[in-house]
């Protein structure tokens, strides 16, 4: 007979997911995991393999969490504007205390060196493909763009999130502020 879990894959999940957010891919241990989550290395890899697992999981527990945000742009119809809130509401999704947390998949990438696990690497492709397409989405409310032009905007807007993303774990808001009015002034 299997035995019962004393724990919650989605709570211990979402342990790891800070935990990653907040410390790196590469930084996080399977002692750290261990002891953030509450859980054995045995219950971590007999649930989710190894610590890659335990990342990927995470991912998508982050995704879930982005989407509120990405889900009122997505309704958004003013355009730009909707994109321009966007950054700003993604200041407070990040916020941590004074300074933020990042992203976890912009801090992911960040850390990704030669020979970096392919499913993550997927994962982050995939994602940040997933959110410059809602971009691009947004972006054709305005008739006058072209194709394009949509394209060139959303690689420009996605590169500029990647950079807000990193910014806020440093700078001030006032600083963050300055920087999305002036990456909206560019489009």
């Amino acid at each position: 007979m299997a035995r019962q879990k004393a724990y919650r894959e989605e709570e211990v999940i979402e342990k790891a997911m800070n935990l990653f957010w907040r410390n790196g891919y590469e930084t996080t241990s399977m002692q750290m995991l261990e002891k953030e989550m509450g859980i054995n290395k045995f219950s971590i890899y007999a649930s989710f393999g190894n610590k890659n697992g335990v990342f990927l999981e995470s991912l998508k527990c982050y995704k879930q969490k982005l989407n509120t945000l990405i889900n009122t742009l997505k309704q958004s119809k003013n355009g730009v504007l909707g994109i321009k809130q966007y950054f700003y509401d993604f200041i407070e999704f990040a916020k941590e205390n004074e300074f933020g947390k990042g992203c976890l998949v912009t801090n992911t990438a960040n850390e990704l060196r030669d020979g970096a696990n392919d499913a993550i690497k997927n994962v982050l492709s995939t994602f940040t493909g997933e959110v410059k397409q809602v971009f691009a989405d947004v972006l054709k409310q305005d008739a006058s763009n072209n194709e394009a032009t949509i394209e060139q905007q959303a690689d420009f807007l996605i590169i500029a999130m990647f950079g807000l993303a990193s910014a806020t774990k440093v700078f001030t808001p006032t600083q963050l502020e300055n920087y999305i009015e002036h990456t909206f002034k560019r489009l």
